[in-house]
């Protein structure tokens, strides 16, 4: 067992220093002089003392950042290439303190070091290379409308740009949100999750570093309701919001807009259909649906958590399935051999434990898991659960639970199966394992979701959009169809008549 020591924690000296606000390039201390404590999921121990922020510390966030669009060098006077390049250095940086960046999102999120060194560090650097390069490339058209006119389009960007963005994948989804934003050449107010603020405060100094001018990022810390998240989400100088977490908080910020009709992109919920079939690759599927609901403790918005078997490979399947999750190590993020953590709180763990126990009620077969593990004491930890015997109609089937817990509900054919796929408010992603292509066509193009893998779950990148439909939000992050979140289309007429 290989578990990183305390000594070896790169990021034991910055955990040490205070923890501001960012704003207008300075790091600053909230006006209502308040904190609240930030915490390992897995010792239960505070890791830093975080500022609370509040309306004055927004406003002040909202009026630099609009300084800046307006007045600054960002977006008025720096060419495109300079913009890049900026972009371009913070993915170096992050790729240069690679090591303290994924200690840092283990401690604050509880995921296993792996994933934060393999996957979270790395797209984060890459969805930054990513964006920099369309710094140079968001251009207009001309348009042969009338042959007394020369017509063209110009593509601007929005202007100041608040983000708010979840806890279980904190680094990421800043990415995701600065990325395109920047490129476009908008300034940003950014509200990170009061559970994980710890990497976005650390990217914020490695933008200062980069050489991000003054009030172009701002980062202001602090509680959901009543604070940080609702002030930016009211504000009435901020002229796009968005988001990405609980489709009920997806709904508050939609009816926030209304005051200055402010524009929203929303990435929220799901309960993704992973549909195995019986000519499947098994050992594949097995492998996929363990990635689908486990990887990052279940706290998934995409997560796998309805999977559905055709009848006819129902038993071999699960026998596989619960033979490779008895194998999985659950345990401290930090140790090298921990597969699956804790979740990110107290709260979550309650959330998930409520939910084993409404499925239980609810008549659903506990396969495994169902409790938190005996000889873990400490930590916000659930045991991977997985209940058989579930319809599609049970809470446990409709309901997000966002975390370890895998409903298996079996299936007679084609037919059902893609009925049952949509019998769900959300529609952010699904799946299909088939060696049958026309069968996989079939499925992709009836499931309404954003995203549709075929014989792989979890597959991203930079360059390939990802949103919703239905409750699970609108709006596309990544491609260039993120670009259009972010960019105004004008239009301009110049008269050559005589």
């Amino acid at each position: 067992m290989a578990v990183v020591q305390e000594k070896e924690l790169l990021c034991k000296e910055w955990l040490s220093k205070p923890k501001k606000l960012l704003i207008n390039g300075k790091w600053v201390e909230p006006k209502s002089g308040k904190y609240f404590e930030s915490y390992n999921p897995a010792t239960e121990e505070v890791l830093a003392k975080i500022p609370e922020g509040g309306k004055e510390d927004v406003d002040l966030a909202v009026k630099a950042a609009r300084h800046a669009f307006e007045n600054g060098p960002w977006y008025r006077k720096m060419t495109t290439a300079q913009r890049a390049r900026c972009l371009y250095k913070l993915a170096e940086l992050i790729e240069k303190n690679a090591d303290e960046l994924a200690q840092l999102e283990t401690l604050d999120n509880g995921k296993p070091i792996k994933e934060s060194r393999y996957v979270d560090v790395p797209m984060t650097a890459e969805t930054f290379r990513y964006y920099a390069g369309w710094a140079t490339k968001i251009e207009g058209e001309t348009i042969n409308a009338n042959s007394d006119f020369f017509t063209y389009t110009l593509r601007e960007p929005v202007g100041v740009v608040g983000q708010i963005i979840p806890w279980n994948f904190p680094m990421l989804m800043l990415a995701w949100k600065w990325g395109p934003a920047l490129a476009c050449g908008n300034t940003v107010v950014l509200k990170p999750a009061e559970q994980t603020p710890l990497t976005a405060l650390r990217l914020g100094e490695l933008a200062l570093e980069a050489g991000f001018p003054e009030g172009v990022v701002n980062i202001v810390t602090g509680l959901g309701p009543d604070s940080a998240g609702e002030f930016l989400a009211n504000h009435m100088d901020v002229d796009k919001i968005a988001f990405t977490g609980e489709d009920k908080t997806g709904q508050i910020i939609v009816k926030a807009s209304a005051g200055n009709l402010k524009r929203v992109s929303l990435e929220l919920g799901g309960k993704a259909p992973n549909i195995v079939f019986a000519d499947a690759d098994i050992e594949a599927a097995v492998k996929g649906a363990i990635t689908g609901i486990f990887f990052n403790q279940g706290q998934v918005c995409c997560a796998g958590s309805r999977l559905f078997l055709e009848k006819a490979v129902h038993d071999e399947f699960m026998d596989k399935l619960l033979e490779r999750v008895g194998k999985m190590r659950q345990g401290f993020g930090l140790d090298e051999d921990t597969v699956i953590g804790p979740q990110v709180s107290k709260e979550q763990q309650e959330r998930c434990l409520d939910y084993i126990e409404i499925a239980k009620k609810e008549g659903a077969k506990l396969a495994c898991g169902g409790a938190r593990p005996e000889d873990l004491k400490k930590g916000y930890f659930v045991k991977p659960t997985i209940f058989t015997d579930v319809n599609n109609e049970m809470r446990i089937a409709q309901e997000e639970v966002f975390g370890p817990v895998l409903s298996v509900i079996p299936f007679k054919n084609i037919e059902e199966v893609a009925e049952q796929a949509n019998k769900v408010r959300y529609g952010l992603s699904g799946a299909v394992w088939t060696r049958d292509v026309k069968k996989a066509h079939k499925l992709a193009s009836h499931i309404k979701a954003g995203t549709i893998w075929v014989n792989c779950y979890n597959v991203f990148d930079p360059a390939v959009p990802f949103g919703g439909y239905k409750q699970s939000g609108y709006g596309r992050e990544l491609g260039k169809h993120s670009i259009e979140l972010y960019s105004n289309i004008k239009s301009v007429w110049l008269n050559l008549a005589d």
